[in-house]
């Protein structure tokens, strides 16, 4: 079976962007990027997390809405994977918040060897997304913390495989409000696009 065909898709949005000043998955662009990155990398079952705020989701796309997402990240993922259970032999997780992650990423990331996780880096910086197979998934659920998330458990993963991507995108997560809002989807006038 293709290896994106056989994975789960979870796109993390439902903090309420404090810092930015409204939720993320209410900013132009954002939510609509992070679909069409891994539906243009095959993925065809996608839940998206949601929080502090729910919209209306693209025919297609499940809604995972997480009563606790105001005890951090750890526990909108944990309302995901819970969710992912038993959907593919893995799950690759996501957020809304990097929109300049593209198809070209995430295929990348998808296209490393199934049987162990993997995380896409950008010139070493651990970023998003993150392909765990689904023997890791019970592993991290039961150390996952709330507030801090995942990182902790992956850092300590040996088998982890860090996917370079920085030739294809920045993998900046966007915590701030930028005067111009580019348009993510096509490019065109993104600052954290690259060729």
């Amino acid at each position: 079976m293709d290896q994106a065909q056989d994975t789960a898709g979870l796109v993390l949005a439902a903090g309420s962007g404090s810092r930015y000043g409204y939720p993320k998955i209410l900013a132009p662009g954002f939510l609509d990027a992070a679909l069409t990155a891994l539906q243009g990398a095959g993925l065809t079952r996608i839940s998206v997390v949601t929080g502090a705020t729910r919209v209306k989701l693209p025919k297609g796309i499940d809604e995972v809405f997480c009563p606790s997402w105001d005890r951090g990240m750890g526990a909108s993922l944990r309302a995901g994977l819970q969710s992912a259970s038993g959907q593919g032999k893995r799950v690759l997780v996501h957020v809304v918040d990097c929109p300049d992650i593209n198809a070209r990423v995430v295929t990348r990331v998808l296209s490393q060897d199934h049987t162990l996780p993997a995380r896409a880096v950008f010139e070493g910086r651990p970023g998003h997304p993150v392909v765990l197979p689904q023997r890791y998934v019970a592993e991290l659920l039961s150390v996952l913390d709330d507030e801090a998330g995942a990182g902790r458990f992956l850092k300590g993963l040996p088998d982890l495989q860090r996917i370079e991507c920085s030739d294809l995108a920045s993998g900046h997560d966007i915590d701030f409000q930028a005067t111009a809002v580019p348009d993510f989807a096509t490019g065109i006038g993104n600052p954290y696009s690259r060729p």
